[in-house]
């Protein structure tokens, strides 16, 4: 049984792409961070105090602490403020990753297959978790 030529690529293909050693993995998580809160503080001019990232098996969390300005702060204390905040990260959230998703799927050499992000704003936190196609990690 002969295996078609499209086949034999994408398998070569997923040969190709290693997996990250530890080194690496922590190497890549620091970049991701750096990249992260540049990006944030040149969409919104203010940056995440704390940024997290993780690469782990097929996932990729990034998570961010105070990322609130004074005046959401200030809002999210009322009864219907915490809902207009959060709305309103949450439209951050997405173009987030509609401008990210594709620079991640690049860096890792891997597909995007399910994401989620969330935005507690009471808590100020929010986080993005994207899996992939393949395993990133050794």
């Amino acid at each position: 049984m002969a295996v078609s030529m499209e086949k034999a690529n994408t398998i070569r293909s997923a040969i190709d792409r290693k997996k990250l050693s530890e080194q690496e993995r922590r190497q890549l998580q620091h970049e991701l961070k750096i990249y992260m809160e540049q990006y944030f503080k040149a969409k919104l001019g203010k940056g995440v105090d704390h940024t997290k990232v993780v690469i782990w098996d097929d996932m990729l969390v990034i998570r961010g602490e105070r990322f609130l300005t004074d005046p959401e702060r200030y809002i999210v204390e009322t009864p219907a403020g915490k809902d207009v905040v959060r709305a309103a990260r949450m439209q951050v959230a997405k173009q987030h990753s509609i401008d990210n998703v594709p620079y991640f799927e690049e860096v890792l050499q891997a597909k995007a297959i399910h994401q989620v992000y969330d935005v507690e704003p009471e808590n100020d936190f929010w986080m993005h978790v994207v899996i992939f196609d393949r395993k990133l990690t050794e």
